[in-house]
């Protein structure tokens, strides 16, 4: 019994305690900052970022966010961002920053003014997958951001639903440029490529599964 324990605490692969029943009511759990994440404020304060951590929650049924952050200011607006683990958060700005920002100027000749996302936490199962069975969303942990689009200084305002396969080939050469980016940077990364379920976003999590779709 006790090797069975001590191979579903190595299962987890985090500091998270083990999952509350779901729809439990969210508690605020006390737990000590782990060295990882201490390092990440500070790689996040280095850079000028401007940040809010946020209390470390269980919301019952797997779904927690601890070590998180709320982004507050980038350099650059992003819409519909909540909490967010703080390697997520440290990935997703050098991104933003050093290869979504270039990529508008160099490929498509104005400045990015904006980032358009459809969130981080959700407490949900992967879908889209028929192989996922009731495996928790990276989502579910704020592991996870969805990117659907970009606003330009120009005005132009490019999206993963339209630009993917648009018949604008610089369109299609700034998306292509940026997913590769992303793929050397987050752990699982999911385009209109991999299922329908991603017609209209980029899927960035940071899990080190080195999975790029």
């Amino acid at each position: 019994m006790a090797l069975t324990l001590l191979l579903a605490a190595c299962g987890r692969g985090d500091d998270r305690p083990p999952p509350r029943p779901v729809g439990a009511k969210p508690v605020t759990l006390n737990l000590p900052t782990s060295r990882d994440t201490q390092a990440c404020f500070a790689d996040l304060s280095r850079e000028q970022v401007r940040y809010s951590p946020l209390p470390d929650r269980d919301y019952g049924g797997g779904c927690q966010v601890t070590g998180s952050v709320q982004l507050i200011d980038i350099g650059v607006p992003v819409t519909n961002l909540k909490g967010m683990r703080c390697g997520l958060a440290r990935t997703f700005v050098a991104w933003t920053r050093h290869a979504v920002a270039p990529a508008a100027r160099q490929i498509l000749g104005s400045d990015l003014v904006r980032v358009e996302s459809f969130g981080t936490y959700a407490c949900r199962n992967v879908i889209g997958s028929a192989t996922a069975g009731n495996r928790l969303s990276g989502h579910a942990i704020a592991n996870a951001v969805d990117i659907s689009g970009f606003v330009l200084a120009d005005g132009r305002r490019i999206t993963v639903l339209d630009g993917w396969r648009s018949g604008d080939a610089d369109v299609r050469e700034f998306l292509q440029t940026i997913h590769a980016s992303a793929c050397k940077r987050f752990g699982t990364v999911l385009s209109p490529d991999y299922n329908a379920a991603h017609a209209n976003h980029l899927h960035l999590e940071d899990d080190h599964a080195r999975f790029c779709r």
